[in-house]
């Protein structure tokens, strides 16, 4: 490890105890029932992939619904035998930059395209996934999952199908 590399927080990782954590009192996020599914089903099939991020005081910066997780839901604490992921952030920052930074972490996850999650339910179900099981492992309803189906196939369908003439709609006093 180098001396940058060295300086980063993830060079600070450590396992610990997540009673040793606590949430801050001004995160604006909130993540709906359906996705704190999600996110559980997230980490009992790919492990940890993202550590909570904290000051050394404790106070959770980003990761408050990874901890809640790690430090309540049976399933996901035997995973690690009760243990989360935790990286240091610089205390030396004000509490306003420590807000701001809270506020980054979330806002920079961005958001997912209609059109490119279309593309990707159509090629499970198209490899022999069915509709239920991207249903249940991408924590989809299931119209979510016929709609993309649908979008993402729609080119597809199109390029195969002839489409009769349409109607011209005629301007009052003009009719033929």
């Amino acid at each position: 490890m180098n001396e940058k590399t060295a300086a980063m927080p993830l060079s600070s990782l450590r396992w610990i105890d997540p009673t040793e954590l606590r949430a801050n009192d001004y995160n604006p996020n909130h993540v709906a029932p359906a996705e704190m599914r999600l996110l559980k089903l997230s980490i009992m099939e790919d492990g940890w992939t993202q550590p909570i991020v904290a000051r050394s005081n404790g106070e959770i910066v980003d990761g408050f619904h990874r901890w809640t997780l790690g430090s309540s839901d049976r399933d996901v604490m035997a995973l690690t035998d009760g243990l989360v992921p935790v990286v240091a952030v610089s205390d030396e920052k004000s509490e306003a930059q420590q807000r701001m930074s809270t506020i980054r972490h979330n806002r920079a996850r961005g958001s997912h395209a209609v059109v490119k999650m279309a593309d990707i339910v159509v090629e499970l179900i198209d490899a022999g996934m069915s509709p239920d099981e991207v249903q249940r492992r991408l924590g989809m309803e299931y119209e979510e999952v016929d709609r993309l189906h649908d979008r993402g196939a729609m080119p597809k369908r199109a390029a195969a199908e002839a489409f009769g003439q349409a109607w011209e709609p005629t301007v009052k006093g003009e009719e033929e």
